[in-house]
């Protein structure tokens, strides 16, 4: 395994060409390299099986190789998948998208979410004249390029005067937010977050947590967002929601569509094809026109230019997969399993007393865990060692929960006896010691300066 590793960093840079895919990112039993996946499951190397939970960074909502869809893009490699002029999978995609987001007049596809949401950056600066972004915080990742990466600790690379132009708020501070208007209200060009990660919107009281229901208890409520919206419009700043992690999980019409908003600019990616590469931008067509090349006379923005981003066999892909998702009622179901594995995983803490020590939270349709230490505190270690012991059962956990239509009572039942032995380990570690049960190193954050 150890020789394998070595292979991969010595061809790729990190291991891997996402950094949440390197080995930093993994107890030192995680198999190193995959062979392939089917259904809810993935194969090591040498055929070794394990129900996954990350799903392809959570590309995939369906299934790992879902022969619909895998059909569907196989016969739109045949029609030449790359042509001269636009293909009519194409529009029929674009048509398709723009049916199903409310928000969005008009769409821009690419193969990475990164592009679509750089491209929403600079859409925002071209049509306000201003330079300030403002991003949460809060949400981990909205692109790769120097706008972004200036406001993480890993700013290597990149030039001095790129991070002045960020500026950071927390998610559900409205104060901070109104702060940060009010010092800087004669430049912001955007403000962008996601809709939702560990926790949903909704300003609940005496800091009540996310509900995790698919049919929300406090939708009637105001929430964060909407805040957000009549902000963005009383002073003029683009409101870009990312939906590359809510979209197609959340619902099938973007969180967006659940939290009652309607942002200027949208982007989407992850789970749009089930696993095949694509992402958008699309938004107002007032922004969105900005891109085009029919208005005369006026100042061009050269928006998003990419030979892949109209590669039919990924546009074939979306289509089937928003198909599949509305005949199967996908969303509802993925909603559901998750808040059975949330149970499930908080009956047993609770049944080995620990409790206090580890839980999983957060929106049915994506939770997350927490794990601690014996002091309560948010623990690396011991999220590794959790990680480690699940991976021993069989049962591939990262450090984010991914939820698929192909993930069913069977794999839950996998998962429940995996957790059980995984519980077992963890209380013998808060009472004898880390040291004794976790082999190798802790993960380690993504954004971190140093290795």
């Amino acid at each position: 395994m150890k020789n394998i590793t070595k292979q991969l960093l010595r061809y790729i840079p990190g291991g891997a060409h996402t950094y949440s895919r390197g080995f930093d990112q993994f107890p030192s039993n995680a198999p190193p390299i995959l062979s392939r996946g089917k259904d809810a499951y993935v194969y090591d190397q040498n055929g070794k099986k394990f129900v996954d939970y990350g799903m392809g960074l959570r590309s995939v909502n369906i299934g790992y190789n879902n022969k619909i869809i895998s059909q569907a893009a196989i016969k739109e490699i045949f029609k030449g998948n790359n042509l001269t002029l636009p293909s009519i999978t194409e529009l029929k995609a674009a048509k398709l998208l723009t049916s199903i987001i409310k928000a969005a007049d008009m769409v821009k596809f690419a193969k990475n979410g990164s592009t679509a949401v750089t491209a929403a950056i600079k859409l925002a600066r071209a049509y306000t004249g201003k330079e300030i972004v403002l991003r949460c915080s809060d949400h981990p990742f909205f692109s790769y390029d120097d706008w972004f990466i200036s406001s993480t600790p890993v700013t290597k690379g990149i030039p001095k005067n790129v991070l002045k132009n960020i500026k950071n708020f927390k998610y559900k501070s409205i104060n901070e937010l109104n702060d940060l208007i009010k010092k800087y209200k004669n430049n912001i060009a955007a403000l962008i977050l996601e809709p939702a990660t560990t926790e949903c919107p909704y300003i609940l009281p005496n800091n009540i947590e996310c509900c995790g229901k698919f049919k929300c208890k406090y939708k009637k409520n105001d929430n964060f967002l909407k805040i957000v919206e009549k902000i963005c419009k009383k002073n003029k700043i683009i409101f870009i929601l990312d939906e590359m992690i809510t979209g197609f999980r959340w619902s099938l019409y973007g969180a967006q569509k659940i939290y009652s908003v309607k942002p200027d600019l949208s982007t989407f990616g992850k789970a749009m094809a089930n696993g095949f590469s694509i992402s958008a931008l699309c938004g107002k067509r007032k922004i969105m026109k900005l891109g085009s090349i029919e208005n005369k006379g006026k100042e061009r923005v050269f928006l998003v230019s990419t030979t892949f981003g109209s590669e039919m066999m990924s546009l074939g892909a979306f289509i089937e997969t928003i198909k599949f998702i509305k005949k199967n009622n996908v969303i509802k179901k993925n909603w559901i399993y998750g808040q059975k594995l949330k149970d499930t995983f908080n009956k047993l803490a609770e049944k080995y007393n620990i409790n206090e020590m580890v839980s999983m939270k957060g929106p049915s349709c994506s939770p997350y865990y927490v794990c601690r230490d014996k002091n309560k505190d948010i623990s690396l270690p011991y999220k590794t060692l959790f990680m480690q012991e699940m991976i021993k059962n069989r049962v591939l956990f990262t450090p984010y929960i991914s939820i698929s239509y192909s993930h069913g009572s069977k794999e839950l039942k996998i998962t429940e006896k995996a957790l059980s032995n995984t519980m077992l380990i963890y209380k013998k570690a808060l009472k004898f010691g880390i040291k004794r049960y976790l082999k190798g190193d802790s993960i380690k954050p993504v954004f971190r300066k140093y290795n």
